[in-house]
């Protein structure tokens, strides 16, 4: 196992990311046709089929499958979705998502006893002056309300995070693919509930050429290519080599829906994703310098 990666899964990393980070422009080329809940439903079907022909189940717990399947599908992006539809742009949401990482931490302390440290305080101080900024600057194409959704899609991600941490040494592709259906009963359950058959059968009407792309870019890109490749190379090489590219997911996403959708980018916007983008780089980087800091400590003892 390399501790650098080759320059080649490097860029490949740098694909997925950037594949995750245009997602968010492509879900509002969508939602201009399809209702949220329904797209996501959608999303989540064709995630599950074809794939599921030909990728085995995985040899976890059904209850396993069955909450990411829910966390995930109705959660995360549910949540996501009928944020984007009018509260929040695509360049906000993927920064806000971002805040995963935290709500991570914290319901690792919760559930698994895991201690906080000091520069993790520090990070969580300065992504949260971010989302105090977009919270100040609500209004227009971000609003309260769209901040609040994407905050618990974050969340629902989190506790997503906290259940695919069980589902060890398993082909994380066909996790992904298996859990899905999981959430297609509450999806579709909402979709009728909130939507209706009505604003379905318009949604269908409406699509365009575009709109079913974005939706195959949806299941096939994000999720068969991203999530494929993300963990094969996170079963090449150490976490830590590859897991801070996702650090770009904001950048990417804020940089597409500026040059597509003519996003502005004020200041304050530019100051809150560099708080936010300073908060998760400090947690991801600091560690990995007090390691190699150890590291070397303990080499030089031993060489004395």
């Amino acid at each position: 196992m390399h501790h650098t990666p080759p320059p080649r899964h490097l860029l490949l990393a740098v694909a997925v990311v950037a594949v995750w980070g245009i997602n968010f422009t492509v879900i509002k080329v969508a939602l201009g046709d399809f209702p949220p809940l329904m797209f996501a439903a959608l999303r989540f079907t064709l995630a599950f089929l074809p794939a599921a022909f030909f990728l085995k189940r995985p040899a976890v717990p059904i209850g396993t499958l069955a909450a990411y399947g829910v966390f995930i599908g109705a959660g995360q992006f549910g949540l996501l979705y009928v944020a984007m539809k009018s509260d929040i742009s695509p360049g906000m949401a993927s920064l806000v998502l971002q805040t995963q990482v935290f709500f991570t931490i914290g319901l690792s302390m919760a559930l698994a006893g895991e201690r906080v440290k000091a520069y993790q305080v520090a990070a969580l101080a300065l992504a949260v002056a971010g989302i105090a900024v977009i919270g100040a600057n609500t209004g227009g194409s971000t609003t309260a309300k769209g901040l609040v959704l994407a905050l618990l899609a974050a969340f629902s991600w989190a506790c997503g995070n906290m259940v695919s941490k069980r589902a060890t040494d398993v082909n994380m592709l066909a996790f992904v693919v298996w859990s899905s259906v999981f959430a297609l009963p509450p999806l579709y359950a909402l979709t009728f509930v909130f939507e209706g058959w009505g604003d379905v059968h318009a949604g269908f009407e409406a699509a365009s050429w575009e709109t079913w792309l974005a939706l195959v870019y949806q299941s096939a890109g994000n999720t068969m290519f991203g999530y494929g490749i993300w963990g094969w190379l996170l079963a090449k090489h150490p976490a830590a080599a590859i897991t801070p590219m996702a650090l770009l997911v904001p950048v990417f996403g804020m940089a597409s829906a500026a040059l597509f959708l003519d996003e502005p980018l004020p200041g304050w916007k530019l100051a809150a994703a560099g708080l936010i983008i300073a908060g998760l780089a400090m947690n991801v980087v600091l560690p990995r310098l007090f390691a190699r800091r150890t590291n070397e400590a303990l080499a030089a003892v031993e060489a004395g």
